[in-house]
């Protein structure tokens, strides 16, 4: 039983790529196209995935359904939402609201920029975890405990010479966003994308959440983004205050 729902379940990263047809839902998942096509129907009959007029399959409707109800339930998305959009609003640049899960930081909101230049990112995809700003906002706040023994099983990529190279380092990086309480990443995923990321923090003082401001340097320099820390930590702060009933909600603009 538990190896059929893992097939069944690894059809949907499949599809959510694209369309597929038979054959190449069967060969992803090693099995011969008899199989495929009873865990697909099983799937069409929850709604999970749909078959086309062409006999291609693509995610269904109820899933994406879900999927919005699930981001919908988040409490920390809905209440930082107009606080994203106001601070938006006033520098123009991209804003993300990113989160911690299953060793994954995930970002569950965005607001574009409204420059032309636009950044590749996506809700709901995992974030650069040793290199972006709010990744080592979310992870800074783990206990000790916690918070080596994570650093030293994840993978080292050097995205550009300014990635962050190995866990000693990284711990370092940590402690450093622990003490100030705030985050950068200055080119270390991207040589051209710079970011500043503040904490929101719930009623107990924890990080439950982080969001940043991101711009490339055709747009401003990493200095000139600088300059905008005390607006994007104000903007957190009223986040964490409504969030965690100290104070209602505030504009930031």
């Amino acid at each position: 039983m538990s190896q059929t729902v893992d097939r069944a379940l690894s059809i949907l990263p499949l599809l959510a790529e694209g369309t597929a047809d038979l054959g190449q839902v069967a060969d992803r998942l090693g099995v011969h196209k008899s199989t495929a096509l009873r865990l697909l129907r099983t799937l069409h009959e929850h709604g999970m995935v749909y078959r086309q007029s062409d006999q291609r399959y693509r995610l269904g409707a109820r899933l994406i359904a879900l999927a919005q109800e699930a981001m919908e339930n988040l409490d920390i998305r809905e209440i930082a939402h107009p606080h994203l959009v106001r601070l938006n609003e006033s520098c123009g640049h991209t804003v993300h609201l990113a989160v911690y899960e299953e060793d994954e930081v995930l970002y569950i909101d965005k607001v574009e920029s409204r420059y032309p230049v636009r950044m590749y990112s996506r809700i709901g995809k995992p974030v650069a975890i040793t290199v972006a700003a709010v990744a080592k906002l979310l992870l800074a706040d783990l206990p000790e405990h916690e918070r080596r023994p994570l650093a030293e099983k994840l993978d080292y990529p050097i995205y550009t010479a300014r990635s962050t190279p190995n866990p000693e380092a990284f711990l370092r990086e940590l402690a450093k966003v622990r003490e100030q309480g705030w985050a950068t990443d200055l080119g270390g995923h991207e040589e051209s994308i710079n970011c500043v990321a503040a904490p929101i923090r719930g009623a107990d003082g924890r990080v439950v959440a982080a969001m940043s401001v991101s711009a490339p340097n055709v747009v401003v320099t990493a200095d000139e983004l600088l300059t905008l820390l005390p607006l994007v930590r104000r903007t957190a702060d009223d986040i964490s205050g409504e969030y965690s009933g100290r104070n209602s909600a505030k504009g930031t603009a």
